[in-house]
């Protein structure tokens, strides 16, 4: 049974990290209002909100199977006091900080109704600091953090935010040519 619960939290876990990734990338992409991959923004829209539920659901699995695994040796304090696990306590405190963040991002999005777009928005951009956190966690925490295809996995999900973000500043940045702007 442990070995089942640590191979549940591994592939959860990665998982997570690549749909985390794609929700991060699509939504700095679609700040750009340009239509993504030539889709209408509802569907980029939809595509995030659901790959942000999916990750949700997947991350919920991952942390269940760590509490009940014996060799991780978390404790329930440990989801919510980050830097206080017996392992790791650095890496999986950046774990828990992203947890943290990500409970504040989908609380807000279920109460976006009732608190108002602008101030959703605002609260909305924790996930710049999410994204950082769950991939160092993911990154120095795994057992499989030094693995060549964790590696790859991990190279190809910052490569994805560096050139969505890289791409939508590009987007906002004013063109300057010859002292004037174009």
């Amino acid at each position: 049974m442990t070995d089942a619960l640590w191979y549940l939290a591994r592939g959860t876990g990665v998982v997570s990290l690549i749909l985390l990734t794609v929700v991060v990338a699509l939504g700095v992409g679609s700040r750009a209002g340009r239509p993504l991959f030539g889709l209408p923004r509802f569907a980029v829209a939809r595509v995030h909100r659901n790959a942000a539920l999916l990750a949700c659901m997947l991350l919920t699995v991952h942390i269940g199977s760590l509490l009940f695994d014996p060799y991780a040796q978390l404790t329930p304090l440990n989801l919510i006091v980050a830097f206080d696990a017996s392992y790791r306590p650095l890496w999986i405190g950046f774990g828990t900080l992203a947890l943290d963040l990500a409970a504040a991002v989908v609380v807000t999005s279920l109460l976006r109704h009732r608190i108002g777009a602008r101030t959703w928005r605002a609260l909305h951009w924790l996930t710049y600091g999410l994204w950082p956190l769950a991939f160092l966690h993911g990154l120095f925490s795994g057992t499989d953090a030094g693995a060549p295809w964790f590696l790859a996995i991990a190279i190809a999900c910052a490569g994805t935010v560096l050139v969505a973000v890289g791409w939508q500043l590009r987007l906002t940045r004013p063109q300057v040519c010859l002292g004037r702007l174009s």
